[in-house]
């Protein structure tokens, strides 16, 4: 990683001092002076550098499901390029193997280039030549953000999830937060990487702005939403709740998809515009539309939706408009391809909902809970369904509360999360197989495999990087 860290920075010079190509193409070279605000403006502003997330994620749940012997399947197993694909479906001991011709895991890659960025702009802009004070810890505030969101996705693909017993002595993921290749990449703690996580939130807070107008950039709803994430994987549910608060408080818009009768790029906003989205992050390697790589909803959770839900009805198609071949039976996601963009997986309104709903259900207070999944609901189900859910028990409420989620955030990343965290809980555990060319592929609560290795290139590269087991 300390060359692919050092390439990054190399990249990163040439940008603040003028000469690369996408700083040219925003303004005609020699319009901005080195050093200056306006250079770091433009960096926060380029929002390939800062919305990369993982993909690998939505092919290890169990949102996903391939039929065995289907073309999809067979398309899969004899194309290299999407090896990665099948792996993670396999929940394989290594995705990227070393020998093979794709070895590189762009999504250990690109989150690492966003925390480069991050610590470039966090070093540097206090020293920029012009801007105010306010100015200057406004643009900082956004890259702590950014780099926060990035370590609480790495974090969540490369660690176990958290647990207070052994968060101080499970392994994290290399904290780089100086923009050098001299320190060291060996892993702190899970503990040490939340620690972290959190810091950046709380330091970034004062400095940002209420709202931003593009949700590619951070502003203090984005951070109460980020902070609600991170306390909600960190077990720490009344936190969360309280961070989850603060950010509806800024912004609580729903879109109501029952006013919309299809989905079409101009009936449904784009993500840059969404107002559900308090901070736009895209999974890597592009939209899921070639049809070896499109999300086929499992049958538990297709068993979940009913036609009165528009996340269905909208969201998702039959396979014969994945694909004209007839074997691609069942239902495809398919919102990235009909927008044209990648797939928001970042904190939004509808998220922060459920993190309270999932408060209250914990907290014994099963109507509150219900109260807030139903108001989501109002904007989700056609009049003709079954808007509002009742639950028995405490435990009911969490159920439904999960059950929620699942529909609300099919392959958006945050199903393997919950899969993660939920593993160990009686009332979710369970153990997973998938056949997979005749051979069959389990994944128990226990398993290491809720855990992905890190890249062995990488590990070549900076061999004090620990492997996971």
């Amino acid at each position: 990683m300390k060359s692919l860290y050092r390439a990054t920075l190399a990249a990163l010079s040439l940008f603040v001092l003028g000469s690369c190509e996408k700083y040219v193409d925003i303004k005609t070279q020699g319009q901005l002076v080195p050093g200056t605000m306006e250079n770091y403006r433009y960096l926060l502003n380029s929002t390939t550098n800062w919305e990369s997330a993982p993909a690998i994620s939505d092919m290890a749940s169990d949102d996903l499901e391939i039929l065995d012997g289907s073309a999809q399947q067979q398309s899969l197993a004899n194309n290299d390029y999407y090896g990665y694909y099948k792996r993670a479906y396999q929940w394989d001991d290594v995705i990227y193997p070393i020998e093979n011709q794709y070895y590189k895991d762009d999504n250990w890659t690109r989150m690492y280039h966003s925390i480069a960025y991050a610590n470039t702009v966090i070093a540097e802009v206090p020293n920029a030549s012009d801007g105010t004070a306010q100015e200057k810890a406004a643009l900082i505030a956004e890259a702590k953000i950014h780099r926060a969101s990035a370590y609480l996705m790495l974090v969540n693909t490369y660690a176990k999830p958290y647990n207070q017993g052994s968060a101080s002595t499970d392994l994290g993921v290399p904290l780089v937060l100086e923009p050098t290749t001299e320190q060291s990449l060996e892993r702190g703690t899970v503990q040490r990487a939340y620690e972290t996580i959190l810091a950046d939130i709380e330091a970034a807070l004062p400095a940002l702005p209420t709202t931003q107008e593009y949700a590619t950039l951070p502003s203090k709803a984005s951070a109460y939403g980020l902070l609600a994430r991170t306390y909600l994987y960190m077990n720490r549910y009344t936190e969360a709740a309280t961070a989850a608060d603060q950010a509806l408080a800024i912004n609580s818009q729903l879109i109501d998809l029952t006013s919309i009768a299809e989905l079409t790029a101009t009936s449904y906003p784009q993500r840059f515009f969404n107002p559900e989205i308090l901070l736009s992050k895209v999974p890597v390697n592009g939209i899921s539309a070639y049809t070896p790589t499109a999300f086929r909803l499992s049958a538990d959770l297709e068993a979940l939706f009913n036609d009165s839900d528009q996340r269905y009805n909208l969201f998702t198609v039959p396979g014969d408009i994945i694909s004209s071949w007839d074997v691609y039976e069942g239902r495809y996601y398919y919102l990235d391809y009909i927008m044209d963009e990648g797939r928001n997986v970042g904190p939004t309104v509808p998220e922060m909902l459920l993190i309270k709903a999932e408060a209250e259900a914990r907290n014994n207070q099963p109507a509150a809970a219900m109260t807030l999944v139903n108001q989501l609901r109002a904007s989700r189900i056609l009049p003709s369904g079954q808007v509002n859910l009742t639950a028995s028990s405490a435990n009911d409420a969490l159920l439904k509360v999960v059950q929620e989620r699942r529909r609300e955030f099919m392959f958006r990343m945050l199903r393997w999360w919950d899969m993660r965290r939920l593993k160990d809980d009686p009332l979710f555990q369970k153990t997973y197989t998938r056949t997979v060319g005749g051979q069959t592929f389990t994944l128990a609560p226990n398993s290491n495999r809720y855990v992905f290795r890190i890249p062995q290139y990488e590990i070549n590269l900076s061999p004090e990087i620990e492997q996971n087991p």
